[in-house]
């Protein structure tokens, strides 16, 4: 009994000596300020959008004295960078842009984004700008002498102009570079950037970022804050599943196999129907890539043409034309593959396109190979196709029974003698036909 006791005020006592060194960790980690870092990589789309929109807002829940939105960025979509924008000027806790590491870079949407943050700063070796909106489609401009914008592509220069100049001015940065950055897309490396008042400071790490910022005044939410990150408990926040889930239904190239897959599926249930499966898988592929290409920029003329190309070339195999349905249906599909998606960040790649062409090229020469073989196959009706034909006994009493032949049932006759008799299940070939009754014999 007493050592039953002396077990358990032994646990009690270790309980206690942890919560009191928790509280203690607790009480040292809460005298320092809190900065999370979230990491912006690759292209942004709406995922990146939702990751650090959701992770600002966390952060104003953790009382944290400030965010550090490190960028490697080639740029991305328009929408999500505008959306991301709007969360960190709304935010009251400052956010520092830092372009991170050596060797990053915040290109075309990560400028925007680096002038919109509180302190703009950049690690050695990296650089920034070509902000100019890149057209619909993305083409590159055709060698010869430089041609006037079209209004559409000026008014989109425009108001890209407006923007970075009014994000520049919130901050008193260099709007004039910001402006050529966008009309003429140049770029600056870190000492240019920090010499033309682009970017605030140059740090080689987040320790010398934090020390650098320390003390210094910044405009958050509309209200100055002083910024007390000296000493600061740095946290990196990571995607969540929900992040990684949402990159991966918008990630183009996964879209577009899901989209094929979903019209596979559907074909394959309508030509075969009852098996169910193929109509069912067919289905979830077309719902996930219906949500995803709902957060992308799409052009819905080449959506239209590239189910179009795909209905021509699975009524090839209904409505034979010999080629016709097929051949358009494959030059409507790659065209509507290459129009679908209008941003060039966010495109499948093209060997991706035409491997999927090509391989509707190949199904649909399958389907008209085994046309022309049966075109070519001579007619072959009536009692030519019975004689010859094998069959089995299903029923029989002496010289006469039933047999099932190409998966009919016969009335049949057999002259074999005694030492012959056909017996159920037996095998048997067509000799002849007397009226509607087969004329057997065994194998």
């Amino acid at each position: 009994m007493q050592g039953r006791r002396r077990r358990a005020q032994a646990w009690m006592a270790m309980l206690l000596a942890g919560a009191v060194l928790l509280g203690a960790g607790g009480a040292a980690r809460g005298d320092r300020p809190l900065v999370p870092v979230i990491a912006l990589d690759g292209a942004i789309g709406p995922a990146t959008a939702v990751y650090v929109v959701r992770n600002l807002h966390l952060a104003v829940q953790d009382h944290a004295t400030a965010v550090v939105l490190r960028l490697d960025t080639p740029g991305g979509l328009d929408s999500a960078m505008r959306e991301i924008v709007r969360a960190m000027l709304a935010s009251p806790v400052p956010v520092i842009g830092y372009v991170a590491p050596a060797g990053a870079r915040a290109a075309s949407a990560g400028t925007y984004i680096l002038y919109a943050s509180a302190i703009a700063a950049m690690a050695p070796g990296t650089n920034l700008g070509a902000a100019t909106p890149v057209p619909l489609g993305g083409e590159a401009p055709l060698p010869g002498p430089a041609r006037p914008l079209d209004a559409g592509r000026l008014k989109a220069v425009n108001d890209a102009a407006a923007y970075i100049r009014g994000l520049a001015a919130l901050h008193g940065r260099n709007a004039a570079w910001a402006e050529r950055a966008v009309r003429e897309a140049v770029s600056l490396s870190y000492e240019a950037a920090l010499r033309e008042h682009v970017v605030d400071l140059v740090a080689s790490g987040l320790p010398d970022l934090l020390a650098a910022a320390d003390g210094r005044e910044v405009v958050a939410a509309g209200r100055p804050v002083r910024l007390a990150t000296r000493d600061a408990v740095i946290r990196p926040v990571a995607p969540d599943w929900r992040d990684r889930l949402l990159a991966t239904l918008t990630n183009p190239g996964l879209l577009y196999l899901l989209l094929l897959a979903g019209m596979a599926g559907i074909a394959f249930e309508l030509s075969h129907p009852g098996i169910l499966a193929p109509g069912v898988l067919g289905v979830i592929c077309l719902l996930l890539a219906s949500y995803g290409l709902n957060l992308l920029p799409i052009d819905h003329a080449g959506a239209a043409l590239l189910l179009f190309g795909l209905a021509l070339m699975v009524a090839e195999a209904w409505v034979p034309s010999f080629g016709a349905l097929g051949i358009g249906g494959a030059a409507a599909f790659l065209i509507g593959s290459l129009m679908m998606f209008e941003d060039p960040g966010f495109r499948p790649p093209l060997a991706l396109i035409l491997g999927a062409t090509l391989a509707c090229l190949a199904l649909f020469a399958g389907v008209l190979a085994m046309l022309l073989r049966a075109r070519r196959r001579p007619v072959v009706s009536g009692d030519a196709m019975l004689i010859g034909a094998a069959g089995q006994v299903t029923a029989w009493h002496g010289t006469e029974g039933q047999v099932c032949v190409r998966g009919e049932y016969w009335n049949a006759r057999s002259n074999a003698g005694p030492g012959r008799a056909l017996v159920v299940g037996g095998k048997v070939r067509v000799t002849g036909r007397d009226g509607l009754r087969l004329l057997v014999e065994a194998v």
